[in-house]
């Protein structure tokens, strides 16, 4: 491959990078073509982007963006692909399930949430990171619950000082 060719490569690789928050790599190296179409079936419906990269290509990438994935450098080795998320979370998620019948694919580190994830025992912890879609929704109901105790109090108080009023009308 022509020292151009290489350069197209890697300036369209950080592009893509660059499009999305999350960054995992993996290896998906011996599974065979249905497994492999299977997988990046899922991905597409999870709206993850898979592409097989060689090692080399990936690190000058990854060396022209301006966070530091130098953590990441040590499992660029075999075989590679990285999957690219909107959600942090979704990768890890897809990998979990779908080696629930396959051996592979194989985590080998993360970047999500501007943090670096190094090694398969990191893939319960991503696995467990909410989305900030779902952390919005957490602090939505966290504050609703107080405001419909409050509201609910107001509402039956209501009714409790009418009937008091009323009594007391009665009486008079």
């Amino acid at each position: 491959m022509k020292r151009e060719e290489k350069q197209v490569i890697i300036d369209n690789l950080t592009e893509q990078i660059k499009a999305y928050k999350h960054l995992y790599i993996s290896d998906i190296s011996e599974l065979d073509a249905e497994a492999t179409q299977e997988l990046r079936k899922e991905c597409f419906n999870a709206g993850i982007k898979l592409i097989q990269v060689k090692n080399t290509l990936l690190k000058v990438a990854l060396d022209g963006l301006e966070a530091n994935y130098e953590e990441m450098y040590s499992v660029l080795a075999g075989s590679s692909a990285i999957m690219l998320s909107e959600t942090g979370n979704a990768p890890a998620k897809l990998i979990k399930e779908f080696r629930k019948s396959h051996d592979k694919p194989v985590f080998k580190a993360a970047y999500v949430e501007e943090s670096v994830y190094v090694g398969e025992n990191q893939l319960e912890a991503l696995v467990s990171i909410k989305s900030k879609e779902e952390l919005l929704g957490d602090i939505i109901l966290l504050l609703q619950s107080p405001m419909q105790n409050l509201i609910s109090s107001l509402e039956s108080g209501k009714n409790t000082i009418g009937g008091v009023l009323k009594t007391l009308e009665d009486r008079a």
